[in-house]
């Protein structure tokens, strides 16, 4: 309470600006006494029943079923959810937790992979003299510090550049983003700076130097949302939280208060989505936390409830590393519509995004070709005419749908403050609804205390402040070196493992197979230019993966990266996983069918949700070959180098054939792969005409990286550089 009566404090002076009249600094200090004595409070009091090994799925779903009465059920394990059971589970509360994908699989695996105070909603907090816009900034900013804090190895400050191209906006800008570093006080990450033009085109030489005036540098934490969202999770499951991925509320239950006379919310139907057992859990306290469905869940408590969430969809892309700097960001702040683009480095690879647009409410949202296009001409807007960004550089692309708290009177999704808002109904369902990822700390802290106080629950106060999550504890910035020392994985591998898994990374390198080469000694890649290893797929699956969308989404990133690279990695996936889980068995269908069926799920996930589709259509909507006569003789020519007997198709076996004359080796099922990509009717070849569309989408920049188009360039100019075999040097023929 002192903390946020010191927080009120804070008023707006000087028409617009805003400033704190008193206290500041001591609601600084209070801030990091408080973080003090929760991380204290919380190493040196709260038991860890599961700090070596996590319970498995099934004595979870026994824990679900078994218990007479939890004290907080939570329904929705996006990052608000498993935040509100960490809170709860800590203030040793009987706690529950049920997600009916897997965690994560909503809007918290979908963003923009920023922890952030919003430098936007500080420019309409002063400019529109708005302090909730304010208050949410300040608190942002707090948690901001905090999550750094307590996963280290999840989580890094990221300086993100703001070009300017016109002399008046840099005092104007460098005054906002000040104010930014002042909100943040001594939680500011790192001191913003101002470029000259010179420098800021050495730091990232990608940049659109016409007009170029200079740049600000300012700092924001970036992190791995999926995992972050995971390990608060693993961390509640290991505090004692009864946490079940696939298991859905049907409906909720209710009793009559003796007293009252009045129903009140007891607990849940639930259903494990898996095996489709049906069963009840009982709880004092039910917490809706389902992001975009709070309504659905509001309206089992009610049907005449009112709406209280908007949904916007926010469209994201994922371009080749080499379009940004490996460690620096860019901010757009006036795209052609008024939203804000980001374009940030993420995994070797570039992010880009966000637009910003209501939708409906749906379980699997679809990028559309609209918004991808939108982005990549905002993209082409700040970089240099050098780069050529082109719609084939797609790699991946998602939509997440945000829960805006609604405005009735509000026209567009833009001008609804990202806040949230936290209900109890007559009944005593308590909903958390909008809110934003930086701050789903603070949310499930005031969420809590509502419930603590409306419903009579007995717990003690918050303590999540401070507290490390899963893996951070004995994390170091040099911790890899240990993995490549004492496993032999190789270094890209090692540093992957331990920024994913912090500390547990050994547990996966345990877990390695041997890989019979002089190095690495450890850790079989699943696709070769990607870090992730077939060990973690087995060490998923005791993290509660339960399907190859778990795995490619969210245990790895692989989907958000790079669709292609997903889709190959998916057959031993499933292998693994199959073998591991009995799919076959479980599933109750004939030897490979459960594999097949799984196989199936995943590619129509990267297919529809992932941007697979689209980067597909760039080719199949490409009717028109459009090559010039001279360009449709040459590729007719490479062609035909294949096509040796002009039969007008080519099929693995002929492009076998010509490879082997060059000593070049490569399997019939890798083979394969490559023709289907171009093979648009799916019947096994590829047609002369199919092969000019290809080239024609390639001229056009609707595809890039095209194996095939690579692989017969490539070939030709082998096969022309030999030049022809002379009679003379052939022994004299016949």
């Amino acid at each position: 309470m002192a903390f946020r009566k010191a927080l009120k404090r804070t008023v707006m002076v000087g028409g617009g600006a805003i400033a704190t009249v008193f206290g500041l600094s001591q609601v600084i200090e209070y801030r990091k006494k408080q973080a003090r004595l929760a991380l204290v409070a919380a190493e040196s009091e709260l038991k860890v029943p599961f700090a070596d090994e996590l319970p498995a799925r099934q004595e979870q779903l026994a824990a679900l079923q078994n218990t007479e009465e939890f004290d907080v059920l939570v329904v929705g394990g996006g990052a608000t959810g498993v935040g509100c059971a960490l809170d709860a589970v800590t203030r040793n509360l009987k706690t529950a937790l049920v997600e009916r994908s897997d965690f994560s699989s909503g809007t918290s695996s979908r963003s923009t992979k920023l922890i952030h105070g919003g430098v936007r909603y500080l420019q309409k907090a002063i400019m529109q003299l708005d302090y909730e816009q304010y208050k949410m900034v300040k608190e942002a900013l707090l948690e901001r510090a905090n999550l750094l804090e307590i996963a280290p190895h999840l989580s890094a400050p990221l300086p993100i550049m703001l070009p300017v191209y016109k002399w008046w906006q840099l005092p104007y800008y460098w005054a906002g983003i000040k104010m930014y570093d002042v909100v943040a006080g001594i939680y500011c990450l790192k001191s913003s700076y101002v470029l000259s033009k010179s420098k800021a085109l050495e730091l990232f030489p990608m940049l659109k130097k016409d007009k170029l005036v200079g740049a600000i540098v300012y700092y924001d934490g970036q992190h791995n949302d999926a995992r972050m969202n995971l390990a608060i999770g693993l961390t509640a499951a290991r505090y004692g939280a009864a946490v079940a991925n696939y298991t859905e509320v049907v409906h909720l239950l209710k009793s009559t208060d003796p007293q009252t006379g009045k129903q009140k919310v007891c607990g849940a139907h639930c259903r494990d989505v898996i095996t489709g057992k049906e069963f009840d859990v009982k709880a004092k306290c039910v917490i809706n936390a389902t992001g975009p469905f709070t309504d659905s869940l509001r309206k089992m408590d009610n049907q005449e409830s009112q709406n209280i969430c908007q949904p916007s969809a926010g469209v994201h892309i994922v371009i080749p590393g080499y379009y940004s700097p490996d460690n620096m960001g860019l901010l757009d702040p006036a795209t052609s519509d008024g939203r804000v683009i980001f374009f940030l480095p993420w995994e070797n690879m570039t992010i880009a995004g966000t637009t910003d647009t209501p939708t409906s409410v749906t379980a699997h949202p679809i990028p559309g070709e609209d918004d991808i296009n939108f982005i990549l001409r905002e993209v082409r807007n700040y970089l240099s005419a050098d780069v050529e960004v082109r719609r084939g550089d797609v790699l991946a692309a998602w939509s997440g749908i945000r829960p805006l708290v609604t405005d009735p009177n509000s026209k567009d999704t833009q001008s609804i403050c990202r806040n949230h808002v936290v209900s109890i109904s007559d009944s005593g369902l308590v909903t958390i609804a909008g809110g934003k990822w930086t701050t789903y700390r603070s949310m499930a802290e005031e969420t809590l205390d509502a419930a603590v106080e409306r419903l009579a629950l007995s717990a003690g106060p918050c303590k999540t402040v401070g507290l490390m999550l899963d893996g951070a504890k004995g994390w170091t910035p040099t911790f890899y070196i240990r993995l490549v020392q004492d496993y032999g994985l190789e270094k890209e591998v090692a540093q992957h493992l331990a920024s994913t898994y912090g500390a547990k990374a050994y547990d996966v390198a345990k877990i390695a197979q041997v890989t019979g080469q002089r190095w690495p000694i450890v850790g079989k890649r699943l696709v070769s230019e990607f870090p992730y290893i077939e060990a973690e797929v087995l060490y998923a699956i005791k993290e509660y993966a339960c399907t190859a969308i778990d795995i490619i989404a969210r245990r790895t990133r692989l989907g958000f990266l790079n669709v292609q690279a997903a889709d190959e990695a998916l057959p031993r996936i499933v292998e693994i996983m199959g073998k591991e889980l009995d799919w076959s068995q479980e599933k109750r269908t004939v030897p490979d069918q459960g594999c097949r069926a799984e196989l199936d799920a995943a590619r129509k996930f990267l297919y529809h949700e992932m941007g697979y589709r689209s980067r597909s259509e760039q080719l199949t909507k490409t009717s028109e070959i459009n090559l010039d006569y001279q360009e449709v003789v040459r590729y007719k020519k490479r062609f035909h180098k294949f096509d040796k007997e002009r039969k007008g198709f080519i099929t693995t076996v002929d492009v076998q054939q010509v490879l082997e004359n060059i000593n070049v080796h490569i399997d019939e099922n890798s083979l394969h792969e490559i023709l289907n990509e171009v093979d648009l009717n799916k019947n096994g070849q590829v047609e002369i005409d199919e092969f000019l569309q290809l080239m024609s989408a390639v001229k056009k920049g609707q595809v890039s990286d095209s194996r095939l188009a690579i692989l017969m360039k490539t070939v030709e100019e082998s096969l022309d550089k030999r030049g022809p075999v002379t009679v003379d040097r052939s022994g004299g023929g016949v």
